[in-house]
């Protein structure tokens, strides 16, 4: 049997974007321009262009997505990029202008690997458990989910309903038109499809199954990242794990389960160190190595097709 042996620590976090989702081009900027974080205020808004609102939220979106990470030493703050920021947004790596629309859905699953900056999303995500549901089921939900799980936390309501707003403006896509102004400010996560509001804009509901955006291959490479934080000498994780475990692939996607199958059995047809198998009615995800590198090897891969 699998045993969970990485923690998925959950940095309980509230209202730092300052009520901004991220919006196109921030994570490149605040990449490339890292270092002005550790320097004062006005350096930051000079050079990144923006309010000190927008720099704290930039800062805040970078470190969340894991694209920058905070060093605390010699007492002052700095930012550097982390291993995953270098491959994703270096000049030569993965996706640096984040041109490819499936990369939207390799950030997303960032947000959620430990450690978890943004703790109200990963509620959302992972633990709430409907369908579909107005604001104030959110955060009726999300209040007892924060005082059962970290009783010690005195965050207001208002930083819960400031991080529940900024979740929905990010996923729920705008059927209506847009105006130039609006289409210029629009977060880019809406695409991916993953919440639908209702006519009366007050209900909404995840859309689970299959998501256009998404390749095969960042599904994959999820399941084997998911796969990573258990032990298993067997190298097998069930497609019930993959997809209900808080964290799981499933959750933060939203896939059923002919979604993620699918996605598996395409991938494993020309990357032979996968395979998906029915034994005695249970449907299991097998990889032949390390599942981390096997994920870095696919996503290598799956960016340099397109090259």
């Amino acid at each position: 049997m699998s045993q969970y042996t990485q923690s998925q620590p959950i940095k309980p976090t509230f209202a730092r974007h300052e009520t901004f989702h991220p919006r196109y081009g921030w994570l490149k900027k605040g990449f490339d321009k890292n270092e002005v974080f550790s320097k004062e205020k006005d350096r930051a808004r000079v050079v990144l262009g923006v309010g000190q609102n927008m720099v704290n939220a930039i800062r805040y979106w970078c470190l969340a997505f894991k694209i920058l990470e905070e060093d605390n030493g010699d007492r002052i703050n700095s930012y550097e990029p982390t291993q995953f920021g270098l491959k994703l947004l270096s000049t030569k790596g993965w996706d640096p202008y984040l041109e490819d629309p499936a990369t939207l859905g390799l950030l997303h699953w960032n947000l959620f690997k430990p450690p978890c900056y943004a703790t109200a999303w990963y509620f959302v995500f992972n633990e709430f458990n409907k369908v579909s549901f107005t604001t104030d089921d959110l955060l009726f939900s999300l209040k007892e989910y924060i005082h059962r799980s970290y009783p010690s936390n005195k965050t207001k309501d208002s930083s819960f309903k400031r991080d529940l707003n900024c979740i929905l403006r990010m996923y729920v896509e705008k059927k209506s038109s847009k105006s130039l102004k609006e289409a210029t400010i629009d977060c880019p996560f809406t695409d991916l499809g993953l919440i639908t509001a209702y006519n009366d804009s007050r209900k909404y509901a995840f859309n689970f199954g299959n998501k256009p955006i998404l390749s095969n291959e960042i599904v994959v490479s999820a399941c084997l990242e998911f796969s990573s934080r258990f032990e298993n000498s067997s190298r097998t994780i069930s497609i019930s794990s993959l997809l209900y475990d808080s964290g799981s692939p499933g959750q933060v996607f939203k896939l059923t389960e002919s979604s993620l199958c699918d996605s598996i059995e395409k991938v494993s047809e020309y990357f032979e160190e996968i395979l998906i198998s029915d034994t005695a009615g249970m449907i299991q995800f097998s990889y032949k190595n390390d599942p981390t590198i096997l994920s870095n090897t696919l996503l290598d891969s799956y960016y340099k097709k397109d090259k």
